[in-house]
């Protein structure tokens, strides 16, 4: 997928977070959102998510040189953020189930498969609530990166995981993001980002 960004400011509570952005997101390109805290990363990623709009500019998001609606983007991206809610009370095995016919997983990949890349067999049946912040965050992540979509979307991936945990993330990264256009909002931190060829500082992107 290919994102045209034109222009994109957004104000919020009479104040604008950042401004006149234009960027374009080449079809499987590694990108990293960079800046401090309130910067606007998760807010310019809510964007072109097609979650939250602009208050000025213009986004596109083409596939094979035709643009896809708003209505119809769901269907092509993915998101991980731990900020992204899953129902509790299901079970992991329960989720993949309820997830898959919304967001098909790539190479045809079954439920034990599943499990065993988010390294979370032996807790197949347990609620989720009852997860550990890191394992929750890998399960959001996990299943982000294993949808079979050619846009990915990635808020802070390593926030509430262990050594283990940033392994992991490295792991899964690497043998399933060629494909992608994979967009991570980071706060500059090395494990996130070095899988990005192109880096965009929000900051740069003054308040008006």
């Amino acid at each position: 997928m290919k994102i045209t960004c034109t222009d994109i400011s957004k104000k919020y509570q009479g104040q604008w977070i950042f401004s006149n952005i234009t960027f374009d997101f080449v079809e499987k390109s590694k990108t990293a959102i960079v800046g401090f805290n309130g910067s606007g990363k998760s807010t310019l990623l809510s964007i072109l998510s097609g979650y939250t709009t602009p208050t000025k500019g213009e986004i596109k998001h083409v596939i094979n040189n035709s643009e896809i609606s708003k209505d119809e983007l769901f269907n092509h991206l993915s998101i991980g953020s731990p900020y992204v809610e899953v129902p509790e009370e299901l079970s992991t095995a329960e989720l993949i189930k309820t997830f898959s016919p919304f967001k098909p997983f790539i190479k045809g990949l079954n439920e034990v498969e599943i499990l065993e890349y988010l390294r979370l067999t032996k807790e197949s049946e347990k609620p989720i609530k009852y997860f550990s912040s890191g394992m929750k965050q890998r399960l959001k992540i996990g299943l982000a990166i294993l949808a079979d979509t050619p846009l990915l979307l990635l808020d802070e991936p390593i926030s509430n995981l262990d050594k283990e945990g940033v392994q992991w993330f490295d792991h899964i990264m690497q043998e399933f993001i060629g494909s992608k256009t994979v967009i991570i909002a980071s706060n500059n931190i090395n494990d996130e980002i070095k899988f990005c060829s192109s880096i965009i500082d929000i900051s740069n992107y003054k308040r008006i």
